[in-house]
């Protein structure tokens, strides 16, 4: 390809979307197709771990969503060799739009959620919009942004990296037997995550397995809102929020079930990890994730569904030929969601759009 790449990345904070930043470029680093770098916040955790990784980065000054000393960096970047620029989240896609228009450069942004947008702006503008899932591709064509714009490509994981992880030992740190049943959940305590539907499906099976144990891992502001919650359930002894682990690899590796619960969900990682680790889902059928989880790889139920949750983790619990299926399936899946996979994809995108691509 002609033109070298340069991913923008705000990375206020640690979550899925940084993380799959992080993966696609170090997959990009190690096929030698492209010239890449990295302008993000310096002092950010994606910075750091980039940097481990050794992806060429360049770090700027960004306190502000839309900091202008990121455009200062990106204009820099541009002239020191033609470039296509890739935003990976709204506010980076504001900056690289405005470099776009200054020096025209091609521009790519990916979107990671099945939110409607606010305003096309610069999604409408940007040469591809690369959606992580065909649910999100059908809100970003619902809102405007014309067909031929939008390429889906799956987000990925790193499996060998996944199942590297050292149990986390939850059970000892919590002071529970150690074959004790456990359910987990990964994701932010906020609206989307749904988080109550899943202490409604605690709260259904307490008096059918009143051994089964629940850790919610995650921060956010719905937290107060999601203990207290568990009190009146009579939840506490049942019912363990962790906060935000430093090895959730290693959690979900404890896990006899993982459990999503979302309402909107561009596509969900966290269920990719479970699924590189032999760890049975039961999930909701919220935005993307039944694109993993179709063909039997994992179980789906309605949204909102409390009951349908807990019955899935019943069956997942109670059935040994059941889960040794799902898990079989789950592991011939998730070849279609690697870091690999994502990184060839990406690629095809940008050669679609470049000169001599």
């Amino acid at each position: 390809m002609s033109a070298r790449i340069i991913h923008v990345a705000s990375a206020r904070e640690w979550r899925g979307g940084q993380n799959q930043v992080r993966l696609l470029c170090q997959a990009l680093e190690r096929s030698g197709s492209v010239e890449q770098v990295v302008v993000t916040g310096r002092g950010s955790e994606l910075a750091s771990r980039l940097r481990d990784a050794q992806v060429p980065m360049h770090e700027a000054g960004w306190s502000t969503a839309l900091d202008p000393r990121v455009l200062v960096a990106l204009l820099s970047e541009i002239r020191r060799a033609p470039s296509l620029l890739h935003a990976h989240d709204a506010h980076a896609l504001v900056l690289a739009g405005v470099a776009a228009r200054l020096t025209g450069s091609r521009l790519v942004v990916t979107r990671r959620v099945d939110f409607h947008l606010r305003r096309p702006g610069f999604w409408a503008r940007a040469d591809r919009v690369i959606a992580i899932s065909d649910a999100v591709r059908g809100i970003l064509l619902r809102d405007g942004i014309p067909p031929d714009q939008v390429v889906v490509v799956h987000s990925g994981i790193d499996p060998s990296e996944v199942r590297a992880a050292v149990p986390s030992g939850i059970r000892a740190s919590l002071g529970l037997a150690p074959n004790l049943p456990l359910v987990v959940n990964v994701a932010a305590l906020v609206p989307h995550k749904d988080q109550m539907t899943l202490l409604a499906a605690a709260n259904q099976l307490r008096s059918v397995r009143p051994d089964l144990q629940w850790i919610i891992a995650g921060d956010g502001p719905l937290g107060p809102d999601l203990r207290r919650r568990a009190e009146v359930l009579g939840l506490t002894d049942h019912v363990h929020f962790v906060g935000q682990v430093a090895n959730p690899w290693g959690l979900i590796r404890d896990a006899d079930v993982f459990v999503m619960s979302s309402r909107e969900e561009g596509l969900g990682t966290s269920i990719l990890d479970a699924m590189a680790l032999g760890v049975p889902v039961v999930a909701t059928r919220a935005g993307g994730i039944p694109e993993m989880l179709d063909q039997g790889a994992g179980l789906l139920v309605n949204v909102g569904d409390a009951m349908g949750l807990a019955h899935g983790v019943a069956s997942v619990l109670n059935d040994a030929d059941f889960r040794s299926r799902v898990q079989k399936l789950a592991t011939e899946r998730l070849e279609r969601f690697t870091d690999r996979t994502m990184a060839d994809g990406v690629l095809s995108v940008y050669r679609s759009i470049l000169p001599n691509g």
